[in-house]
């Protein structure tokens, strides 16, 4: 299910920060293979190396997703748990096809929201909506994803998202690249330097947690339900 490693954060953040400085490339598309975009942190990759410095190659993808000055359009299809949700808050589009299924489970595995999202979501949604999300960690489907403005398009198929996706970037591409950064530059100015913040904290606050009994014992409970299945 594109369960995220160490090494798959820091070649995403390597690609990003190249497609960043690269001026013939106008804009970017985060897609994946398979029938999942992501499920989220791979368990044991995290176990054995936590990302509890800021150095890791998580805050490096972290970071670039974050600072990315192009247009960014993100496809999902499957499921998205966790940074495959957050995620969604940094890109400029996001195409989903219907049977994309999101969610939060930080609370649930005694961690704490990542990516900036503890500012972002509620910013987006509205406090009481993404208290719900963050403290259920139930999954919600594309219509809703839609509805609260976290998605801009729900299409039937995989394949419909990805050319969706494409279409529009192929229509940004063709705009006067400066104004284009300059656009999305303008639109993320009064926030950007308060997500920033946020990360920090969020990820101080996660490191400690993640460290903590009550996450493992949680990592432990859902490494036995999948055993289970």
């Amino acid at each position: 299910m594109n369960a995220l490693t160490r090494g798959m954060y820091g070649e995403l953040a390597k690609e990003l920060n190249s497609a960043d400085k690269e001026f013939g490339i106008r804009a970017v598309i985060i897609t994946s293979e398979g029938d999942h975009f992501t499920g989220g942190n791979d368990i044991t990759d995290f176990l054995e190396h936590p990302p509890t410095a800021e150095d890791s190659t998580v805050a490096a993808f972290l970071a670039a997703i974050h600072n990315f000055s192009k247009p960014l359009l993100i496809v999902v299809k499957g499921n998205a748990v966790g940074v495959g949700t957050t995620m969604l808050l940094h890109a400029d589009i996001v195409v989903a096809s219907q049977n994309a299924k999101f969610s939060l489970p930080f609370t649930s595995l005694g961690l704490v929201p990542e990516a900036g999202s503890s500012f972002l979501l509620p910013r987006m949604i509205g406090h009481h909506r993404a208290a719900e999300l963050f403290m259920t960690g139930e999954s919600f489907d594309a219509d809703f994803a839609q509805e609260i403005g976290i998605v801009n398009y729900v299409v039937p198929g995989p394949n419909d998202a990805y050319e969706k996706a494409r279409e529009i970037a192929l229509k940004i591409a063709k705009q006067p690249p400066q104004a284009i950064i300059n656009t999305k530059a303008l639109m993320k100015a009064n926030v950007h330097d308060a997500v920033s913040a946020v990360m920090k904290a969020e990820f101080e606050i996660f490191a400690l947690a993640l460290q903590s009994d009550e996450a493992r014992n949680a990592f432990m409970q859902f490494l036995s339900r999948k055993r289970e299945k």
